[in-house]
């Protein structure tokens, strides 16, 4: 069966083949480590995640490198404003290393939470200093890039074609923009790959051109090339590094080595929240732990995830995240039930099953289809061990952790709900009992404001969180 995978590069699906056999070779852009990693940064870290299983539920091996950006990233794509680690650590008051520190500990702990598989290497920015100073001296050499005051900068023209991957007419972009370009700059789009640091500037280090710090743009290529080599097979981000980081991280590489770096791009779409954009101003840059707080776990956030393909925007709500976190349990519970039963099903048709799965997934990771087979599969009324067995298997490449079912629902069952809430299930009890259902209908309605629902059955209350 052939996998076959969009490539932004040349705007079509084409069928996967490693450049050295069965070893795939993979780049993603990994986070800026200043702050707390939102959902919709994890919605890429998802799509990696679903790649790197495919790939091996495909029988390829993998050597995946991921960056961890401690340093160089500017506010501006423009090459302007403050770096991001110096403007957190001003206003935590902490050194840059130690706000680094934090928040790398914090999203690898969310990775954890969300399943997803820890990349073979990591590559911190900062650790690879020596390495990109010895690739910018590579491009001045080859006689693509030229010294200014304010640092070394990449000359696009240079180049036979820019961009490549956005298919943006620059020509038109600079004839009618109103923003003041640098007048030391040879073209409005050549972009910094190493800054002079201002003398109040904390990360800084010695190179031929003074005290200065390195180009965002410059740590993905350099540390793809140290441990990938000149040219690779995927380099993964979101459609937001198409632009400017991804164009000119190919730049970059043109002018060191002459090749584009990966032989195919992959790109996932934005997460919207509400149907608008996800913003701070906003108030809606959730978090794992926001998700947590109303009674949805990381993983049904990565089920929701599978809701869209990965190349068309997802939109976010609180219903629709609910709305999977009882999918997920409902998923748990069917899993358990086949795992108890001793009935056996015919082995075409598991096999049947088997191919839809991966037809659906080597489609250019089509999740929502692939999840329709494991919805099939955990709804039929036959109910037997092999299909249990069969849902792990797909989950090798789902990441949902169905093989700790028991525990999660235990988990749940354990939830202690807050000593209020407890007040009011039992002033409602009271109420029922003296028939008083115009006072029981109030508690309910002040239950469900608190974001707890109450199911009245025949063997009690039930009390779920919203």
């Amino acid at each position: 069966m052939t996998l076959r995978l969009y490539n932004t590069l040349t705007r079509k699906k084409e069928d996967f083949k490693p450049l050295q056999g069965k070893k795939v070779r993979i780049y993603s852009c990994g986070p800026t480590v200043y702050s707390y990693a939102h959902i919709g940064n994890f919605r890429a870290y998802v799509f990696m995640d679903t790649l790197r299983r495919a790939l091996k539920a495909n029988g390829y091996t993998l050597k995946h490198v991921m960056n961890i950006t401690d340093v160089g990233h500017l506010e501006s794509d423009g090459d302007e404003g403050e770096d991001k680690m110096e403007k957190a650590a001003k206003k935590e008051n902490k050194d840059p290393y130690e706000i680094a520190a934090f928040y790398t500990d914090i999203f690898f702990r969310d990775m954890g939470r969300l399943n997803i598989e820890k990349p073979e290497i990591i590559a911190k920015a900062t650790d690879h200093i020596a390495d990109m100073l010895e690739y910018v001296k590579k491009i001045m050499e080859n006689g693509y890039a030229y010294e200014t005051s304010k640092g070394i900068y990449f000359d696009i023209s240079k180049l036979d074609h820019y961009p490549v991957l956005s298919n943006r007419n620059l020509e038109e972009q600079i004839a009618g923009a109103r923003v003041d370009v640098d007048e030391e700059k040879r073209n409005p789009y050549d972009f910094a790959l190493w800054i002079k640091a201002p003398k109040n500037h904390i990360m800084k280090w010695d190179s031929p051109w003074g005290l200065s710090y390195p180009g965002w743009h410059l740590e993905c290529s350099a540390m793809g090339r140290k441990y990938l080599g000149d040219e690779f097979d995927i380099h993964t981000g979101g459609v937001d590094h198409i632009p400017t980081h991804h164009e000119n991280e190919i730049a970059q590489s043109k002018g060191c080595t002459g090749h584009i770096p990966a032989k195919r791009w992959m790109h996932v779409e934005f997460l919207q929240v509400n149907s608008g954009k996800m913003s701070k101003s906003l108030g809606n840059t959730y978090t794992l732990d926001n998700l947590q707080e109303k009674g949805i776990e990381p993983l049904a956030y990565k089920l929701f995830c599978y809701t869209a393909h990965y190349r068309t925007k997802l939109n976010f709500t609180f219903e629709s995240a609910n709305s999977s976190q009882k999918a997920l349990n409902r998923l748990r519970e069917s899993y358990l039930l086949h795992s108890q039963s001793k009935e056996k099903v015919e082995d075409k048709i598991i096999a049947e099953y088997k191919e839809k799965f991966m037809e659906a997934v080597n489609d250019d990771l089509n999740m929502p289809l692939a999840m329709g087979i494991v919805w099939e599969v955990a709804r039929n009324k036959q109910k037997s061990e092999q299909f249990a067995k069969l849902l792990l298997e797909f989950d090798q490449v789902l990441g949902l952790a169905l093989d700790k079912s028991q525990e999660y629902i235990e988990k749940q069952e354990k939830v202690e709900l807050p000593e209020e809430i407890v007040t009011l299930i039992e002033q409602r009890k009271k109420a029922r009992e003296n028939k008083n259902w115009a006072e029981s209908d109030r508690i309910r309605d002040e239950l469900k404001e608190k974001g707890y629902l109450v199911k009245d059955t025949k063997d009690g209350m039930n009390i779920e969180k919203e």
